[in-house]
This record gives structure tokens, C-alpha cells and sequence, in this order.
């Protein structure tokens, strides 16, 4: 896997809105988040764009990214933030400047589309908070961020759950959200599951959808390949009129019965206010014991 080189103050970031439309209040304050870093920071030209749903129409938000990914100067690319629409840039975007002159790519959600990206191109990507929820982060979620950019460790420690299961795995990261992962099986860009860590999370989903996610996941031998599996937030699910009564707990552990990987529940990562930084493409190692769950990158 490419590794982007570590950014230093004075280097560019841009901030491009390749999915769901944002307001513009949210990229300026991330504009002044990242020059009180040090960093110059450049906006896409339709980053606080509107069209119908959208931040511009996919031929304007495919400009940005092209921009973005050209430009000499810019070393880090920020999503603004997600919702829908990442995947529709795939085969607009000319990516061969990003392998040439290889620079981050950071966001999650919908950004999962992206990170899965990276892992086909064979460069790293990272999983990170975005501008629309800088405000709310956490200052170890923004910390973290930080930490991908500047080539610093993160490590990364959190209580125990009842439902983990205790070992340790070391392997590639992969992962995301959860509905992204899903609609990418079967494609060219679904992660190679071989060995790797997977972390996932979601929003707003029904729970059955995500025992209909899972049970693919089970079915395309995903879980019988990766060596640790990482459980983050599983945040606004649904239940139906008549109550499935299903734990998000209890469908993971059902459809990875029978494997010998540890798994860690309720992980700093997702659509939560400590949303830490994973990178996807890079080994890490996870230790789960009866005390603590640990991941170190």
C-alpha cells in the first residue's frame, strides 16, 4: 500500500463536498480549524454548492475532486461530509494523479466509497471525522485526525462489553460503514477481507437491515477471512411495529458463531461524537481481554 507523506505546517488541504449538499458555516469553520494547525486550506469550488440533493451536480462534484486530486500544492483531501453520492464519481474522476502524487483522502460515512477506493488503488485512505461534525467531535476524535495527517500513532482504548470476545488479531484495516461495505460486495472494490481487521458502524438503519447485511457478510465468507472484528457506533437503529426485540450485540454474535476472531463492541468510531481516525489500508493489531479493548495504528 502508497502511504501519503505526513503533512507539516504551511502545507494545503482541500475541502470538497463530493456527496450531500453542507452549509456553508461548517466549511469555515473547518477552514479555521486547520489554519490554527498551520495548515493552508483551499475550498472546491462547489463545496457549499446546492443541487437538489446534492453539493452540485456529479459533473461539478467530480471538478472538485479532479481539482483537488491535481493540484500541486494540496497534500490532504477533507470530505465535508457524507450522505449519498460518493459512488457516482467513480468512474468520472481521473485518479492516476492521486498514485503519482499520492495525498489523503479523509472522511467516513458515504466517504466509505472512497476509503473502499483506496484500498483498489493500493494507497491508504483515511476513516475520519468530517467538517459537518467538527463542532460536536470530541477532542481525541479531532486529535486522531490529526494524528493521520502528521504521521503520529494512534492508539486507542476503551472499556469492556459483555458480548466481546477476548483475543488478538493483527492484520490490514478495512472497513466502514456498514451499508456502504454491503452495496460494494460482489465489486471491484470490495476490501479483500483476507486477514484484515474490520471495523464497522451505521445510522438510522432498520435492525433487521442490519441482520440483512450481516447475513451477507456471512455468506460471502467475510467473516470466516478477517482475523478481529471492531463493533463502533450503531447509532438511531429502528426496530419494526411488531419488535424483532434484536440487539445489535446479539446478531453479530450469531452470524460469527463458530469463528475463533476477537470482537469489540462499542468502539470509538462511527457516527458519534468521539469518532476516532482509522486508516484503511494500513496493519494495526487489536487486543480484546476481559478489562479493556486495545487498537493500536
Amino acid at each position: 500500500m502508497i502511504r501519503p507523506p505526513k503533512l507539516v505546517p504551511g502545507d494545503t488541504i482541500a475541502l470538497v463536498s463530493p456527496a450531500k449538499a453542507i452549509e456553508a458555516s461548517y466549511i469555515d469553520f473547518a477552514k479555521s480549524y486547520f489554519e490554527q494547525q498551520g495548515f493552508v486550506v483551499l475550498i472546491g469550488a462547489h463545496a457549499a454548492g446546492e443541487y437538489r440533493y446534492f453539493s452540485g451536480t456529479d459533473e461539478q462534484r467530480a471538478g472538485d475532486m479532479q481539482w483537488a486530486v491535481d493540484h500541486p500544492e494540496v497534500k490532504a483531501i477533507v470530505c465535508n461530509r457524507g450522505g449519498y453520492g460518493a459512488i457516482r464519481l467513480f468512474d468520472t474522476v481521473n485518479w492516476a494523479n492521486l498514485l503519482r502524487e499520492p495525498k489523503w483522502i479523509l472522511g467516513f460515512s458515504d466517504i466509505t466509497n472512497f476509503n473502499c477506493l483506496g484500498l483498489r488503488l493500493g494507497i491508504e485512505t483515511a476513516h475520519t471525522t468530517m467538517p459537518l461534525n467538527f463542532r460536536e467531535n470530541t477532542p481525541e476524535a479531532l486529535e486522531s485526525m490529526l494524528h493521520v495527517l502528521q504521521g503520529t500513532e494512534n492508539e486507542y482504548t476503551w472499556q469492556p462489553h459483555p458480548a466481546n470476545k477476548p483475543g488478538t488479531a493483527s492484520g490490514m484495516v478495512v472497513g466502514g460503514n456498514l451499508s456502504i461495505l454491503y452495496s460494494l460486495l460482489g465489486t471491484p472494490y470490495c476490501p479483500n477481507f483476507e486477514n484484515a481487521i474490520l471495523f464497522i458502524e451505521d445510522i438510522g438503519e432498520q435492525i433487521y437491515h442490519i441482520d440483512r447485511m450481516l447475513s451477507a457478510f456471512r455468506l460471502a465468507g467475510v467473516f470466516d477471512h478477517i482475523s478481529g472484528l471492531i463493533i463502533g457506533g450503531m447509532t438511531d437503529l429502528k426496530d419494526t411495529a411488531n419488535a424483532t426485540e434484536w440487539t445489535v450485540e446479539e446478531l453479530v454474535l450469531k452470524h460469527t458463531r463458530f469463528r475463533s476472531l476477537p470482537i469489540a463492541f462499542q468502539a470509538p468510531v462511527g457516527h458519534i461524537n468521539d469518532n476516532r481516525a482509522f486508516i484503511c489500508g494500513r496493519s494495526a493489531t487489536l487486543t480484546v481481554t476481559e478489562n479493556h479493548a486495545y487498537f493500536v495504528q
